[in-house]
Protein backbone atom coordinates (compact mmCIF):
# COMPACT_ATOMS: atom_id res chain seq x y z
CA UNK A 1 0.00 0.00 0.00
CA UNK A 2 1.59 3.80 -0.67
CA UNK A 3 1.94 5.76 1.92
CA UNK A 4 -0.02 8.51 -0.15
CA UNK A 5 -2.51 7.44 -2.80
CA UNK A 6 -4.57 9.99 -4.38
CA UNK A 7 -7.01 8.98 -7.24
CA UNK A 8 -8.80 11.46 -9.33
CA UNK A 9 -9.02 14.14 -7.02
CA UNK A 10 -10.61 17.31 -8.09
CA UNK A 11 -9.92 20.65 -5.70
CA UNK A 12 -12.82 23.57 -6.61
CA UNK A 13 -12.73 26.75 -4.63
CA UNK A 14 -15.18 29.25 -4.99
CA UNK A 15 -14.12 33.00 -4.83
CA UNK A 16 -16.93 35.45 -5.33
CA UNK A 17 -18.95 34.08 -8.08
CA UNK A 18 -16.10 32.49 -9.83
CA UNK A 19 -14.69 28.89 -9.24
CA UNK A 20 -11.40 27.77 -9.51
CA UNK A 21 -10.39 25.19 -10.62
CA UNK A 22 -7.32 24.24 -8.63
CA UNK A 23 -6.65 20.21 -9.17
CA UNK A 24 -8.66 18.42 -12.00
CA UNK A 25 -8.44 14.48 -11.66
CA UNK A 26 -5.31 14.09 -10.55
CA UNK A 27 -3.38 10.24 -9.89
CA UNK A 28 -0.90 10.07 -7.45
CA UNK A 29 1.05 7.60 -5.54
CA UNK A 30 3.85 8.13 -2.92
CA UNK A 31 5.48 5.53 -1.17
CA UNK A 32 7.39 5.27 1.62
CA UNK A 33 10.92 6.67 1.74
CA UNK A 34 10.24 8.21 -1.29
CA UNK A 35 12.00 11.59 -2.07
CA UNK A 36 9.15 13.37 -4.87
CA UNK A 37 9.60 16.68 -5.98
CA UNK A 38 6.33 18.55 -7.31
CA UNK A 39 7.00 21.28 -9.80
CA UNK A 40 4.91 23.51 -12.38
CA UNK A 41 4.51 26.99 -13.03
CA UNK A 42 2.59 29.30 -10.99
CA UNK A 43 -0.88 28.13 -10.97
CA UNK A 44 -0.08 24.29 -12.08
CA UNK A 45 -1.84 23.54 -7.89
CA UNK A 46 1.69 23.15 -6.54
CA UNK A 47 -0.04 24.65 -3.41
CA UNK A 48 -3.44 23.13 -3.74
CA UNK A 49 -1.68 19.74 -3.85
CA UNK A 50 0.43 20.37 -1.05
CA UNK A 51 -2.11 21.35 1.15
CA UNK A 52 -4.19 17.73 -0.17
CA UNK A 53 -0.78 15.75 0.83
CA UNK A 54 -0.17 17.51 4.17
CA UNK A 55 -3.89 16.58 5.02
CA UNK A 56 -4.05 20.48 5.59
CA UNK A 57 -7.44 20.06 3.32
CA UNK A 58 -9.73 17.58 1.56
CA UNK A 59 -10.81 17.20 -1.67
CA UNK A 60 -14.25 18.21 -4.27
CA UNK A 61 -13.83 14.82 -5.06
CA UNK A 62 -11.82 11.84 -5.44
CA UNK A 63 -9.84 10.13 -2.75
CA UNK A 64 -7.17 11.41 -0.63
CA UNK A 65 -5.66 8.25 1.94
CA UNK A 66 -2.43 8.77 3.98
CA UNK A 67 -1.84 5.08 5.34
CA UNK A 68 -4.93 3.69 4.45
CA UNK A 69 -6.72 6.51 6.02
CA UNK A 70 -9.24 8.39 3.52
CA UNK A 71 -9.07 12.04 4.39
CA UNK A 72 -12.87 12.87 3.37
CA UNK A 73 -13.93 10.65 6.22
CA UNK A 74 -11.88 11.94 8.89
CA UNK A 75 -13.26 14.88 11.01
CA UNK A 76 -11.18 17.86 11.67
CA UNK A 77 -10.32 16.89 15.23
CA UNK A 78 -8.97 13.59 13.62
CA UNK A 79 -7.43 15.27 10.84
CA UNK A 80 -5.23 17.13 13.26
CA UNK A 81 -4.13 14.91 15.13
CA UNK A 82 -3.14 13.00 11.74
CA UNK A 83 -1.23 15.47 11.10
CA UNK A 84 0.52 16.56 14.14
CA UNK A 85 1.77 12.32 14.13
CA UNK A 86 2.59 12.31 10.64
CA UNK A 87 3.27 15.23 9.00
CA UNK A 88 6.17 17.80 9.73
CA UNK A 89 6.05 20.73 7.37
CA UNK A 90 8.70 23.18 6.44
CA UNK A 91 8.30 26.46 4.65
CA UNK A 92 10.13 28.50 2.85
CA UNK A 93 9.28 31.98 5.37
CA UNK A 94 10.96 29.04 7.97
CA UNK A 95 7.85 30.15 10.10
CA UNK A 96 9.42 30.69 13.64
CA UNK A 97 8.10 32.58 16.66
CA UNK A 98 9.93 35.29 16.56
CA UNK A 99 9.89 35.38 20.51
CA UNK A 100 11.20 32.18 21.28
CA UNK A 101 14.13 30.15 21.26
CA UNK A 102 15.28 28.25 18.69
CA UNK A 103 14.67 24.96 21.64
CA UNK A 104 11.57 26.79 22.20
CA UNK A 105 10.34 26.61 18.80
CA UNK A 106 11.34 23.03 17.99
CA UNK A 107 9.51 21.95 21.48
CA UNK A 108 6.02 23.65 20.51
CA UNK A 109 5.00 20.90 18.28
CA UNK A 110 5.37 18.20 20.91
CA UNK A 111 3.58 20.67 23.19
CA UNK A 112 0.18 19.94 21.46
CA UNK A 113 0.91 15.68 21.51
CA UNK A 114 1.46 15.89 25.11
CA UNK A 115 4.92 15.55 25.85
CA UNK A 116 6.38 16.17 29.09
CA UNK A 117 8.59 19.38 29.53
CA UNK A 118 11.76 17.51 30.17
CA UNK A 119 10.92 14.83 27.24
CA UNK A 120 10.18 17.47 24.62
CA UNK A 121 13.75 19.67 26.08
CA UNK A 122 15.84 16.50 25.39
CA UNK A 123 14.14 16.33 21.60
CA UNK A 124 14.34 19.40 20.76
CA UNK A 125 18.36 19.66 21.57
CA UNK A 126 19.08 16.22 20.24
CA UNK A 127 17.35 17.55 17.35
CA UNK A 128 19.18 21.23 17.39
CA UNK A 129 22.45 19.11 17.44
CA UNK A 130 21.38 16.91 14.55
CA UNK A 131 21.13 19.41 12.55
CA UNK A 132 24.02 21.37 13.39
CA UNK A 133 22.99 23.62 15.99
CA UNK A 134 24.20 22.53 19.21
CA UNK A 135 25.48 25.89 19.86
CA UNK A 136 22.97 28.03 19.04
CA UNK A 137 19.87 26.34 20.63
CA UNK A 138 18.99 29.90 23.05
CA UNK A 139 19.17 31.93 20.20
CA UNK A 140 16.07 33.48 18.76
CA UNK A 141 15.21 33.82 15.07
CA UNK A 142 16.39 37.21 14.22
CA UNK A 143 19.94 35.98 15.74
CA UNK A 144 20.11 33.93 13.49
CA UNK A 145 21.25 33.61 9.65
CA UNK A 146 18.31 32.67 6.75
CA UNK A 147 20.07 29.14 6.48
CA UNK A 148 20.43 28.35 10.72
CA UNK A 149 16.55 29.30 10.74
CA UNK A 150 15.35 27.01 7.82
CA UNK A 151 17.90 24.13 9.97
CA UNK A 152 15.86 25.07 12.81
CA UNK A 153 12.45 24.81 10.91
CA UNK A 154 13.93 21.60 9.76
CA UNK A 155 14.08 20.37 13.55
CA UNK A 156 10.93 21.62 13.89
CA UNK A 157 9.26 19.60 11.58
CA UNK A 158 11.13 16.53 13.28
CA UNK A 159 9.79 17.06 16.74
CA UNK A 160 7.21 14.01 16.18
CA UNK A 161 8.74 11.63 14.70
CA UNK A 162 6.57 12.02 11.25
CA UNK A 163 7.37 9.64 8.43
CA UNK A 164 6.57 12.46 5.87
CA UNK A 165 8.38 15.68 5.76
CA UNK A 166 6.84 18.37 3.47
CA UNK A 167 8.90 20.95 2.18
CA UNK A 168 7.17 24.14 0.87
CA UNK A 169 10.45 25.90 -1.38
CA UNK A 170 12.69 25.21 1.52
CA UNK A 171 15.44 27.03 -0.34
CA UNK A 172 13.66 29.68 -1.90
CA UNK A 173 14.98 32.32 0.70
CA UNK A 174 18.15 30.80 0.73
CA UNK A 175 21.85 32.06 -1.50
CA UNK A 176 22.46 28.71 -3.78
CA UNK A 177 25.84 27.57 -0.98
CA UNK A 178 23.04 27.65 2.07
CA UNK A 179 20.61 26.25 -0.35
CA UNK A 180 22.80 23.20 -1.03
CA UNK A 181 23.48 22.47 2.30
CA UNK A 182 19.61 21.99 3.44
CA UNK A 183 19.39 20.18 0.25
CA UNK A 184 22.31 18.17 1.93
CA UNK A 185 20.62 17.70 4.85
CA UNK A 186 17.29 16.93 3.65
CA UNK A 187 18.87 14.18 1.47
CA UNK A 188 20.81 12.90 4.92
CA UNK A 189 17.47 12.99 6.57
CA UNK A 190 15.65 10.59 4.02
CA UNK A 191 18.81 7.80 3.93
CA UNK A 192 19.24 7.94 7.50
CA UNK A 193 16.03 7.85 8.75
CA UNK A 194 13.31 6.60 6.01
CA UNK A 195 11.68 9.71 5.65
CA UNK A 196 9.16 10.24 2.82
CA UNK A 197 9.58 13.55 1.65
CA UNK A 198 8.10 16.09 -0.41
CA UNK A 199 9.41 18.98 -2.04
CA UNK A 200 7.19 21.92 -3.32
CA UNK A 201 10.11 23.76 -5.64
CA UNK A 202 10.67 25.42 -8.43
CA UNK A 203 14.49 24.90 -8.09
CA UNK A 204 16.14 22.48 -10.27
CA UNK A 205 18.77 21.68 -7.56
CA UNK A 206 15.98 20.73 -5.39
CA UNK A 207 14.67 18.00 -7.87
CA UNK A 208 17.83 16.27 -8.36
CA UNK A 209 17.94 14.81 -4.83
CA UNK A 210 14.74 13.75 -5.71
CA UNK A 211 13.61 10.08 -6.66
CA UNK A 212 10.66 11.46 -8.95
CA UNK A 213 10.13 14.43 -10.40
CA UNK A 214 6.11 15.21 -10.57
CA UNK A 215 5.62 17.99 -12.80
CA UNK A 216 1.96 19.93 -12.79
CA UNK A 217 0.26 22.59 -15.26
CA UNK A 218 -3.23 23.18 -14.89
CA UNK A 219 -4.01 20.80 -11.85
CA UNK A 220 -2.55 17.81 -13.91
CA UNK A 221 0.44 15.59 -13.82
CA UNK A 222 1.60 15.77 -17.00
CA UNK A 223 5.38 14.46 -16.57
CA UNK A 224 6.49 12.19 -13.58
CA UNK A 225 10.79 11.32 -14.40
CA UNK A 226 12.66 9.25 -12.24
CA UNK A 227 15.98 10.77 -11.39
CA UNK A 228 19.08 8.56 -12.29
Amino acid sequence: MPLLDLKGIVKDYELGKTVVHAVRGLDLNIDRGEIVAIMGPSGSGKSTLMHLLGALDTPSAGTASLEGHNLHELSENELVTLRGKKVGFVFQTFNLIQSLTAQKNVELPMIFQGVRKSARAERARALLEKVGLGERMKHRPNELSGGERQRVAIARALANDPEILLADEPTGNLDSETGATILELLKKLSIDEGKTMILITHDPDAAAIAHRIVRLRDGRVVQEVRNA
